[in-house]
């Protein structure tokens, strides 16, 4: 097998919007830098980002502040998230749109020339600047186009299965082409992992097929990194049922926001029982949990789900403010919104938890290895802001460029590890000469129905550790896979590696779910009902039975003073 070296200062693992970001900052610095990602950079997960970026502009609501703005996220992450590094994203969020106005991105503006910014759930004020509802591919396709001015070198479908390390000193990483199966081992002074969440470990999920499968927890865990708050993760309250090979699909909140209905199978709506005051235009968590609870009661639709209507709104409104819903619902499943109503269910949408990192630059503790975006964790707690991670991409993305090139320019040489890279290669040989009788995604298949069985919207102790049970015996059977890489290329060997990150993060989540003794946020126990202020900490996991609790510092005075109930009269949900 053909094997190539590479060499750079700076290596970015993944092409969405952070690890972009960074790219862009190493390039403008004049530091050598290469990203790879194992699909192709204009597709990264960045592009689905609907909704909207937040800063504290001040363009529409004068009394907005980066103080409020941090506020609004301390509150609606239950406490959980990190006071240093809110701070950090609301400070330095307004520079981050900046960067983006500069590059070209084509914000939607009022008559007199300032940026838009509109309403998202549990926001003060409004602070969400957009580009239609497809504000995230606009983004990647900004940054896409920085980054080719200033020639960053990408490496594309090529895929990362090590991050090399000697001595807790990163010192570069080793993957495999999807195309030929040409080996790299690249040699870099500092890694920045950008690969993503988690979410495709549950059966309905927004990520679309081998996307956030948890490489970045087990290629960080592997380097000798953590994982901070795993069991953390957000359920999207309207994923699509149908058809199965797009199920999870987003149906954005703007449908909600514009006025959208949600009823069961009796035509209840039901959203009046839980949460009366704001209904559809409640927090993301508590529309998820009461679509659940809908549809275990028996209350649900012939596919297990709920419905969403728009169909009493003007087909003008329709066709204006959610164009994207209307076209997508009409290609998927030849459904005219304007006249039926969408079958939807809770989808696993986002990572708020990921990989442990310093608040002050993203450093994981692993000289010179960094993470960023969706792989990290600090900012969301225990339900994130809508819009507050495209702006995080865009703080830490140039913060950790930064970061990473002083620390590559200190460097007075670069010591390497021949067992280390030893180890890699031999993993990949390893796996392409399995022969065994498992077929990898049948038993993607298998992880991901344990994981919506038994850590959904709603767990307890029971079933978590039936979910341990199922998940011990499900990893000796990866030990038995066959992979069989053909004239297509070498997605079979691909797939099999997302299998063992998957197992990882499945792990790593059960464990830290079965920790987390109460109800918080995106968090339900139903054992624990109750919020237990004792647990006003962070579970980080270092490997399997290995969980620390961490303490959070105060939030400052002057946010905490800041901290209130926000009406969502009015308002798009987050």
């Amino acid at each position: 097998m053909t094997e190539q070296q590479v060499a750079t200062s700076v290596l970015v693992i993944g092409t969405g919007g952070s690890g972009l970001r960074a790219a862009i900052e190493l390039a403008e610095r004049g530091v050598d830098v290469l990203v790879v990602g194992k699909r192709s950079k204009g597709d990264a997960h960045t592009t689905l980002a609907a909704g909207g970026i937040n800063a504290a502009l001040a363009t529409m609501d004068t009394d907005d502040s980066w103080q409020q703005h941090a506020a609004d996220t301390i509150k609606e992450s239950y406490l959980l998230a990190h006071p240093d590094t809110v701070q950090v994203v609301t400070q330095n969020a307004a520079r981050g749109i900046e960067d983006l106005e500069r590059w070209g991105m084509p914000f939607a503006r009022e008559a007199d020339g300032r940026i838009s910014q509109r309403f998202f759930g549990a926001h003060t004020y409004r602070r969400t600047a957009f580009a239609g509802d497809y504000t995230g591919l606009e983004i990647q396709r900004t940054l896409v186009n920085r980054a080719a001015q200033l020639d960053v070198r990408m490496l594309e479908n090529v895929y990362i299965t090590r991050i090399l390390v000697q001595d807790n000193v990163v010192f570069g990483a080793y993957g495999f082409g999807l195309d030929d199966g040409t080996r790299y081992v690249i040699h870099a002074d500092s890694v920045i992992l950008a690969a993503g969440g988690h979410t495709r470990i549950w059966r309905r999920t927004s990520s679309r097929r081998d996307e956030n499968t948890g490489d970045s927890f087990r290629l960080a865990v592997l380097a000798g990194g953590r994982i901070r708050d795993p069991e953390l993760v957000q359920f999207h309250p309207s994923g699509l049922l149908e058809p199965e090979n797009a199920a999870g699909t987003l149906v954005s909140e703007a449908a909600r926001g514009e006025g959208g209905q949600l009823r069961n199978a009796l035509g209840e709506r039901f959203m009046e029982r839980y949460d009366p005051e704001r209904k559809e235009l409640s927090t993301r968590d508590r529309v998820a949990l009461a679509a659940y609870t809908e549809i275990k009661a028996g209350r649900g639709t012939p596919n297990g789900g709920v419905w969403l209507d728009v169909s009493h709104l003007p087909r003008e409104t329709i066709m204006q403010r959610l164009p994207r819903v209307y076209q997508t619902l009409l290609e998927l499943q030849m459904l005219d919104i304007t006249k039926s109503p969408i079958e939807i269910a809770p989808t696993a949408h986002y990572s708020m938890g990921g990989v442990w990192v310093r608040s002050s630059d993203h450093g994981t503790g692993v000289e010179g290895l960094y993470a960023i975006g969706e792989a990290a964790s600090g900012l969301h707690g225990a339900n994130r802001l809508g819009g507050n991670s495209l702006i995080e991409l865009l703080v830490y993305g140039r913060i950790v460029g930064e970061a990473a090139a002083e620390y590559s320019a200190s460097l007075a040489a670069q010591r390497r590890s021949a067992g280390a890279l030893a180890e890699a290669r031999g993993e990949v040989d390893e796996l392409l000469a399995a022969d065994g009788p498992e077929n990898v995604r049948a038993l993607q298949r298998s992880l991901r129905n344990t994981m919506t069985e038994h850590a959904g919207v709603v767990r307890d102790e029971e079933g978590l550790l039936a979910g341990l049970s199922e998940l011990d015996a499900l990893e000796d059977r990866v030990k038995n896979v066959g992979v069989h890489p053909d004239l297509a290329g070498f997605q079979d060997l691909a797939h099999a590696f997302d299998l063992k990150s998957s197992a990882l993060a499945c792990r790593a989540t059960l464990e830290a779910a079965v920790e987390r003794r109460e109800t918080r946020g995106c968090h339900n126990r139903s054992d624990y009902p109750e919020l237990d202020e004792s647990m006003r900490v962070n579970l980080v996991w270092s490997g399997p039975g290995r969980i620390e609790r961490e303490e959070l510092p105060p939030v400052p005075a002057e946010i905490a003073a800041l901290m209130r109930e926000v009406s969502s009269e009015g308002k798009l949900v987050e």
